[in-house]
């Protein structure tokens, strides 16, 4: 009989190839899961399709003309002659050219009780004179079209004695930062008789003199006489509308309205600046 301990010992199971690494890892699973995992600088076919989220279709979506049917403006009725208000108010310093005002400084409203009309242009609030004020719309853009070339006459007290060449200039044209300016009509002006004190009084110099100046300008751009006379030499330090086509802060009746006051035109005048 043979012996138990004479039995031939077996060879032991062969493990899987994919055994395992220091780390604990199976190196086959690991494999596996490295080939199922996309590559970052691969495509899928998602990627070439645009999506719905990307910020360039939704530029491209706002761009895009509307098809459907678009809703027709509303038409403003043109008022009639009889309807139309046009008032000329002489706007004194140091009030806004609006009606109201969450500062609490003083507006259009403290000096008119007219309600719905509205300013045809604007003056700064350091600037006193002539304003128009219309509840015609129509009648409010055409006063304001600068396509019109409406000339606006200007009162101007500046600093300094001005000289020839500092007129001509004016006159010709000068070169400001949004562009040259048209020619103006410039004269020097006694200190007009009409003129009113203005409250506060302006701040002179004692050793250095002040000239009045009449200038008539066709544009409208922002503080536009101011520049201009800056840009000269000479600055401003009172500014006075006038005169604004055929209309001025003259009365009927020869007199000059005063800072506050206000005056209503006629339906005959009215016709005559629609029709105009």
């Amino acid at each position: 009989m043979n012996s138990p301990t004479s039995q031939p010992r077996r060879k032991p199971k062969r493990q899987p190839s994919h055994s395992k690494d220091p780390g604990g890892k199976e190196f086959g699973q690991e494999k596996s899961q490295r080939s199922t995992k996309p590559s970052p600088n691969s495509k899928s076919s998602s990627s070439k399709s645009p999506s719905n989220k990307s910020p360039i279709n939704k530029r491209q979506g706002l761009n895009k003309k509307r098809t459907g049917p678009q809703k027709p403006r509303p038409k403003v009725t043109p008022l009639s002659v009889a309807e139309t208000q046009v008032v000329l108010l002489n706007k004194p310093f140091d009030v806004l050219c609006q009606f109201t005002d969450e500062g609490g400084r003083r507006t259009l409203k403290d000096l008119l009780p007219i309600a719905g009309i509205y300013a045809a242009g604007r003056l700064d609030r350091d600037s006193e004179g002539l304003l128009l004020l219309t509840n015609n719309g129509q009648l409010q853009a055409k006063l304001t079209q600068p396509n019109k070339h409406t000339f606006k006459t200007y009162w101007v007290q500046v600093e300094g004695d001005v000289d020839d060449t500092a007129i001509q200039a004016l006159s010709q044209g000068i070169e400001l930062k949004d562009g040259p300016t048209l020619p103006a009509k410039v004269r020097r002006l006694q200190q007009p008789e009409s003129l009113w004190p203005r409250n506060p009084p302006i701040r002179e110099r004692r050793n250095i003199p002040t000239t009045w100046l009449e200038i008539c300008i066709r544009e409208g751009r922002n503080r536009q006489v101011r520049r201009m006379t800056a840009h000269v030499g000479f600055p401003t330090l009172r500014l006075i509308r006038y005169v604004i086509g055929n209309l001025s802060l003259d009365t009927e009746q020869g007199q000059c309205l005063q800072p506050g006051e206000y005056r209503t035109l006629s339906e005959a005048a009215i016709k005559e600046l629609l029709h105009d």
